[in-house]
């Protein structure tokens, strides 16, 4: 039964990857990644072996993230697709772990952000000249940060302390 839980469990980081990997190509996350976020997570719940209260405890911080998100949409600090996903993984997270994915997440975007700051000073202009269309989409002087991508990092260094993950016991 674990070897079922634990591929269960393998839901989170794979769509988290696709969402990064979607906004650093595209500067969108399709609605259906956070959409299977939160269909999958009733049923590896379920099957998790958590305890009511620890699933309670994901739902009111995945609620309070999707506020916390809308609230960061609203003030345009992030796109939508950024605040779905962020949402989504906190319900899957849970309690205490949303404090560490919150600090890496922003570790992650501060990092991404300079990352990306550098790749549009100018300096890189004849590397981005040959490179694919993404790529010289991301060193554009006017274009978005992928926070998708910090988003997905923060999840993923989260995963193991995760609420789901922990009652499975890997």
């Amino acid at each position: 039964m674990q070897t079922f839980q634990f591929a269960l469990l393998l839901i989170f980081p794979a769509l988290v990857v696709v969402a990064a990997l979607k906004d650093v190509t595209s500067y969108t996350i399709p609605n259906w990644i956070s959409l299977a976020l939160i269909a999958a997570f009733a049923p590896v719940a379920l099957v998790s072996g958590a305890s009511l209260a620890t699933l309670g405890l994901c739902l009111a911080a995945g609620l309070i993230a999707l506020l916390a998100g809308m609230g960061m949409f609203a003030a345009g600090w992030v796109g939508g697709g950024d605040a779905k996903l962020f949402a989504a993984s906190v319900l899957w997270l849970g309690w205490p772990a949303a404090l560490p994915f919150m600090l890496i997440t922003g570790m992650a975007g501060g990092a991404l952000t300079l990352g990306i700051l550098s790749l549009r000073s100018g300096w890189f202009e004849p590397v981005l000249a040959g490179s694919p269309a993404w790529i010289r989409k991301l060193g554009a002087k006017d274009g978005d940060i992928p926070y998708g991508v910090a988003i997905a990092v923060g999840a993923l260094a989260a995963f193991p302390q995760g609420a789901l993950t922990l009652a499975v016991g890997v």
